[in-house]
């Protein structure tokens, strides 16, 4: 499935009655920033708290077409994605990010070919403290997001799944 061809609506309708958590929709807490606001792909994480190190690493190597969730902890006091890694991100050929923190460069991140979903905006840059965990389970305003699970996002919304749609 492209991005051209889903909407999360369509996805959520047949599944309004599960109760088995395999389909899931994260919270309405995300803004969409980037050049695409519509993506889907592969999952891969990181967890970090305000220091981009391991989102910076993996955006600047190559993506093939999956979807990075960032968990910063929901923190909107530094950002952990601006316009450079945007690019760096589309150029490397990444379909998407989620961030649940701040980002910044506003107007670069929406002139990057990528997704981009994130809290909020905030001019300061990531500090360089503690390298983030890569691949790892994350827990999202109590929703579930695995590495290799599937994310699709659109302007109604992110849904996550355990294989493609």
């Amino acid at each position: 499935m492209t991005a051209a061809d889903f909407s999360t609506c369509d996805l959520c309708d047949p599944r309004k009655g599960d109760t088995d958590g395999a389909f899931r929709v994260l919270p309405p807490v995300f803004a969409s920033y980037g050049g695409r606001a519509k993506f889907c792909g592969p999952v891969r994480t990181v967890r970090c708290f305000e220091d981009n190190t391991s989102v910076k690493a993996l955006l600047e190597s190559p993506g093939a077409g999956a979807v990075l969730v960032v968990d910063g902890g929901g923190s909107v006091r530094r950002a952990l994605v601006g316009g450079n890694i945007a690019a760096a991100a589309a150029a490397n050929g990444w379909a998407g990010v989620v961030v649940n923190a701040a980002v910044r460069d506003k107007a670069e991140l929406a002139a990057a070919d990528v997704g981009l979903f994130a809290r909020a905006l905030i001019p300061m840059p990531s500090d360089r403290k503690a390298p983030g965990q890569v691949d790892v389970a994350l827990q999202i305003e109590g929703v579930w997001v695995r590495p290799g699970d599937w994310l699709y996002a659109d302007e109604d919304g992110v849904v996550v799944t355990p294989a493609p749609a």
